[in-house]
């Protein structure tokens, strides 16, 4: 589907939007093949999807980028998948790469 059949323009080429989600861990941020898998299921069951995902040097931080539809969406994405969310901010791509 083009983006004249949903009558949207897309935003720096995106038709989704994408958010960045600040998350914060008491531990160690949970990564391994397992817990990614399941992280990866509720995003699925929540429609949005992870794009990457950046961790703090004391690994009791994350930042994670997604496109979701809305906050709500990335939230329920969360509660599925025991994740915490302590702030979401819809962000846009600015790539210094064609500028140069």
């Amino acid at each position: 589907m083009c983006p004249d059949d949903l009558g949207e323009t897309p935003s720096y080429g995106h038709l989704v939007p994408r958010y960045l989600v600040e998350r914060s861990f008491e531990d160690q941020v949970p990564v391994g093949p397992e817990r990614a898998a399941a992280i990866v299921d509720g995003n699925v069951r929540a429609g949005v999807t992870w794009i990457h995902s950046y961790v703090s040097g004391d690994g009791l931080r994350m930042y994670c980028v997604y496109e979701a539809a809305s906050p709500e969406s990335v939230r329920r994405a969360a509660r599925l998948s025991g994740l915490t969310v302590d702030a979401i901010t819809e962000v846009s791509l600015l790539d210094p790469y064609p500028f140069t």
